[in-house]
């Protein structure tokens, strides 16, 4: 991912938590030098030093048929906001656009063992709706397991991970505290959450 040395972040933990706050993401591979991509939530896991991205496909899901072809891409993006150069002091400037956006590589690996789906789904259940855990308990072990026939779970361990904060961090402060304050009160959440990712890098 291009990136320039304004804008890119190498705080782990900040990336990390980036991650999890927004964990639908675009998964990448390739079949025969053609990219194909789906979009699936994440669960997002550190073991033993490593960093694991745990999700599952439909079976009916030709991309899962191309998860251990070559390396794996899952791309993490969400606010973005479109920043006018009325903001700025000087007239010589021009629109552009700030984001955040995190490319994660990896090498993938299928959980094709039922106990195995049956824990990727239980730490998905309790990532997203833990109140759904009670429910899905009480389902049978017949229609659980036919369930599970139906999906292809996987982890990617993930050996890059690129990242790029585009915070408007090469402005000046008063160009920044514009910046801020005209998209805090903008009707559009993406703009108002840039302001708000915009004031956690002072």
């Amino acid at each position: 991912m291009y990136t320039n040395k304004y804008f890119e972040e190498t705080d782990r933990s900040r990336v990390l938590s980036f991650m999890r706050k927004y964990p639908f993401a675009i998964i990448v591979n390739t079949d025969n030098g053609i990219p194909i991509a789906t979009h699936l939530p994440f669960i997002i896991e550190e073991k033993n030093n490593k960093l694991l991205l745990l999700s599952h496909f439909a079976t009916a899901n030709a991309q899962a048929k191309h998860l251990l072809n070559s390396t794996t891409l899952v791309i993490f993006s969400e606010p973005n906001a479109y920043i006018s150069p009325g903001n700025y002091e000087q007239e010589k400037n021009v629109p552009t656009w700030n984001y955040i956006a995190v490319h994660a590589y990896g090498k993938t690996r299928l959980i094709e063992d039922e106990s195995g789906k049956f824990n990727l789904l239980n730490k998905t259940i309790q990532r997203f709706e833990a109140g759904y855990q009670q429910q899905w308990d009480g389902l049978t072990e017949n229609y659980k397991s036919n369930m599970l026939k139906g999906i292809v779970g996987f982890e990617v361990e993930i050996n890059d991970i690129q990242a790029t904060f585009k915070l408007s961090q090469n402005r000046t402060d008063r160009e920044r505290d514009t910046i801020i304050g005209e998209l805090s009160k903008g009707p559009d959440p993406g703009s108002r959450a840039i302001a708000n990712e915009m004031k956690g890098i002072r």
